[in-house]
């Protein structure tokens, strides 16, 4: 049968040892021969090892269309492929557990275990989700989307399977940017004195999200170049072997030197036989190594080197830009970034710390591990010597914020909503405690889109809100984002501001510096009977809801300290105020304000609108708003039914 090209001008360097994916083909009707016959791991298993290059050719060029088609995580998944064929083949999955680190980069894998009709609806409303998850598939052995979890994870299986008495290997896969924090640490330390059956893949990319920083990082890049101490230990080995008294001396002579060069040396101080490092793209040099390592026991570490991106030029290139993607041409790349209209909250939050830090000496910017996800690129070229990425290690980076409070510094740690839950117990502890003026730019706050739950900014305000002395900021706009910024950075106190993302409804003045009043709200439409109180961005949404119900508005813009005595006023002239907020309800903005009505012995009636108590799926943000309610039709729907229309209407 004749051939044709699955794309027929894709622009791709040539994979060793297999076919460049410009050239993949369809063969007997179907687009890729050899991948439309694997449905389960027990059909890969069938293939000969000779196989496998071209299948993990034709995986590569899978994940490519599909992720050009649905967007979402590209670089990382081209990066594992290798790893992930070799893993199923090799071991017996789903019996055998393979925990993901983070989850980002297992869309091969997800091909290849019962999925590969449903990619594209990846990270759609209804559709699956970009990481993995329990109650997607039996081979989802732990669900992840946060970093450094997987050892953890994986170690508690196979000491449970030890207790149970089964069968089983249990397998974390981490890359090096996860193993920079503390939490994968305590799970290896733990691991060399349990001693049981467990396997670690370090996947060393030299990658995180944002490049990876620190000293292990630059103890991993000392590793991959001293590869001639592997050769030469192994060869010596294999000389020695049979001359014991000679072997013996070698042995001591090795130990001796390893202190010095031989970086292994860490990861057998925590009780790990370490193997490697290999490279994670040679199935020729990673499945023979994956069989003898699945026979032997203990815990067990083996390192892989991969490149972020492989196969696929513009990836290979700038594995960052690569790394989430929306929809695109493969054959063209992703195209130019457009000028928007109006920036995005992430920028403006960037802009505004490059611009005050021109004025400010005692302001550092931190972040963990999100340059530039939160906005922080321009500011690390301007500020260097203020600017500090402590990696993923959210712990760490509060605490470090501390650290610089108590010396007269203004720090300012830019995180994710979500993430910031991971440093929980320093906020409380080193911040709130102490009193320390660190400004949190708390950045994805709210529904965040195709990510799902594990990255929706939902409890931010419950749980900071009950810190005492903490400042809670809810800007409605990037002007107000920038002046409440302002705001809490003159504040001698710890303080939050809370942002989404997407686009700013306005374009700031950089050369704004103004305050705004502590504790004040802002009333947008004068109305009657019902007052919608805004806490953030849905001032958008109150608005329109304002105009059709003829109610007040109000923009809230703080949740700590809150404008209590203007809710005394409303609560005496409205018979019904309505708190709209993109948070959960429990202890979100409107249990506060009930809460401040109750300690003034105020009686009127509160509607509660935000994240209902339970958890919200991945969707587009606009599609997520409506389906819970909270675009202006669901508002004024949930309003009409406490009230009752013919009630509105008298």
């Amino acid at each position: 049968m004749g051939k044709e090209l699955t794309w027929s001008e894709m622009s791709l360097v040539p994979e060793p040892g297999s076919q460049n994916l410009l050239h993949t083909v369809r063969e007997e009707g179907s687009i890729l021969p050899l991948l439309s016959n694997i449905q389960y791991p027990e059909d890969l298993r069938k293939f000969d090892r000779a196989d496998l290059p071209e299948i993990a050719h034709q995986l590569r060029a899978e994940i490519l269309r599909s992720v050009s088609e649905t967007g979402g995580h590209l670089s990382s998944n081209l990066g594992t492929v290798e790893l992930t064929l070799a893993l199923h083949y090799v071991f017996d999955t789903p019996n055998d557990r393979i925990v993901w680190d983070v989850g980002h980069q297992t869309y091969a894998h997800k091909i290849l275990t019962g999925r590969k009709d449903a990619m594209h609806t990846l990270r759609k409303w209804g559709g699956l989700s970009g990481f993995p998850r329990r109650d997607e598939s039996s081979y989802d052995a732990f669900g992840t989307a946060h970093s450094s979890t997987s050892i953890s994870a994986a170690l508690g299986m196979a000491v449970a399977s030890r207790a149970r008495g089964e069968s089983r290997r249990c397998i974390a896969v981490i890359g090096d940017g996860a193993m920079s924090a503390g939490m994968a640490f305590e799970a290896l330390n733990n691991a060399g004195v349990i001693d049981t059956d467990l396997l670690v893949i370090l996947n060393d990319n030299d990658m995180s999200i944002s490049p990876a920083v620190g000293a292990l990082n630059r103890y991993l890049a000392h590793l991959v170049s001293g590869r001639f101490y592997q050769n030469a230990r192994e060869l010596t080995k294999s000389a020695l072997a049979n001359v014991p008294v000679l072997k013996q001396f070698a042995r001591k002579m090795e130990v001796a030197a390893k202190g010095m060069v031989m970086p292994s040396t860490l990861f057998e101080q925590f009780g790990f036989n370490y193997v490697g490092p290999i490279d994670g793209h040679d199935l020729k040099a990673l499945i023979p190594t994956l069989q003898n390592l699945k026979t032997s026991s203990g815990p067990r570490l083996l390192h892989i080197v991969t490149k972020k991106g492989q196969g696929y030029q513009p990836a290979e290139a700038d594995p960052v830009k690569y790394h989430g993607v929306t929809r695109f041409d493969p054959t063209q790349g992703l195209p130019a970034a457009k000028v928007p209209a109006t920036p995005s909250y992430t920028q403006v939050f960037g802009d505004w710390l490059c611009d005050v830090a021109d004025r400010d000496r005692r302001v550092v910017g931190i972040t963990p591990a999100m340059r530039e996800g939160s906005g922080l690129v321009d500011f690390a070229q301007r500020h260097p010597d203020r600017y500090f990425d402590v990696g993923i290690a959210e712990q760490h980076a509060v605490t470090f914020a501390a650290g610089v409070a108590c010396e007269d510094m203004r720090p300012v740690v830019a995180i994710y909503s979500t993430f910031l839950q991971r440093g929980y117990d320093q906020c409380l502890h080193d911040v709130q405690l102490q009193n320390l003026p660190v400004l949190f730019a708390l950045d994805r706050a709210g529904l965040v889109g195709a990510d799902g739950p594990t990255h929706h900014g939902s409890f931010d305000i419950s749980y900071l809100r009950c810190l005492p002395g903490i400042h809670i900021m809810t800007p409605s706009s990037g002007i107000e984002l920038r002046r409440l910024l302002n705001t809490g950075l003159m504040l001698n106190a710890p303080a939050a501001v809370r942002y989404p993302r997407g686009s700013s409804p306005d374009v700031p003045d950089r050369s704004d510096f103004s305050l705004l009043p502590v504790g004040r709200a802002e009333v947008v439409r004068e109305g009657h009977e019902i007052a919608l109180l805004a806490f953030g961005p849905l001032l958008k949404q109150a608005r329109e809801a304002g105009q059709r119900l003829g109610a007040t508005v109000v923009n809230m813009r703080w949740v700590k300290p809150l404008d209590v005595a203007l809710l005394k006023e409303l609560a005496g002239s409205h018979r019904l105020l309505v708190t709209l907020e993109d948070h959960v309800i429990q202890g979100g903005a409107g249990s506060a304000v009930i809460e401040a009505l109750q300690n003034m012995d105020v009686q009127c009636s509160v509607l509660q609108l935000g994240h209902p108590d339970r958890w919200i799926e991945h969707g587009d943000q606009p599609e997520l708003l409506a389906s819970i309610g909270l675009d202006t039709d669901g508002i004024i729907q949930a309003i009409h039914h406490r009230l009752g229309k013919k009630e509105m209407a008298a």
